[in-house]
């Protein structure tokens, strides 16, 4: 079923404008804080920056356990959803581009990942980031993700501010769900959309990785 934006969707917009424009600690909930601005996450400059086009780009590794969970949502940023399972894993043996070779998945190359997975009446959310050693090993691998998911059919969202994203319709055996990936720095990082009584609504896709991205921004310029 593909829905027009509803309720659901309505609060998680709100959710996504407070909690962008939030800038202390790792916590994006949604108290008192002031309308979303384009402005990246205060305290974005060390091993981060915006460049002059408005794109959000850094150059930090995540290859710690603690960034990655840094850069997930957590249960206090997602108010009105249920938390079900979190992990971050290092790669104890990466893969180079050249190991991997050109016709591996885009993840072949990864040094770390992340996901967490959130609940809500008939919906389920998750939030998934992949690391690379470099931008150049990133890059690369958002050609290959873009290529993979071609096949599938693609969901018409508005872009997110500030990073290169796309979205589309992941139909696989009997799994029904919405991608929306998005190349940022050193990363790729990934919100997806499922369960039996999801809209598989794009906007509540661009809502929630609208969360995301600052949230990504303030791991890589944490110390």
């Amino acid at each position: 079923m593909r829905s027009s934006i509803g309720s659901r969707a309505a609060v998680l917009m709100a959710l996504a404008v407070f909690a962008a424009a939030c800038g202390g600690g790792g916590s994006d909930s949604v108290g008192e804080k002031p309308p979303i601005t384009d402005k990246p996450a205060p305290g974005a400059g060390e091993g981060s920056e915006k460049s002059k086009g408005g794109k959000v780009d850094f150059d930090t590794v995540f290859n710690t356990k603690e960034r990655i969970q840094q850069a997930l949502p957590d249960p206090e940023s997602m108010k009105g959803w249920k938390s079900k399972t979190g992990r971050a894993d290092i790669e104890e043996q990466p893969k180079s581009a050249a190991e991997c070779g050109p016709d591996t998945h885009w993840d072949c190359s990864g040094i770390a990942h992340g996901s967490t997975k959130f609940e809500e009446v008939g919906e389920t959310v998750l939030f998934k980031i992949q690391a690379y050693a470099d931008k150049k090993a990133a890059e690369a691998a958002c050609r290959k993700e873009k290529d993979w998911s071609a096949k599938y059919t693609k969901a018409e969202a508005a872009p997110v501010p500030g990073v290169e994203s796309h979205t589309y319709y992941r139909n696989a055996g009997n799994l029904d769900g919405l991608d929306l990936s998005m190349c940022l720095g050193t990363v790729i990082a990934q919100v997806r959309l499922e369960g039996g009584g999801s809209s598989l609504d794009p906007a509540t896709a661009h809502s929630l990785a609208q969360l995301f991205v600052p949230r990504i921004q303030r791991a890589a310029a944490a110390s």
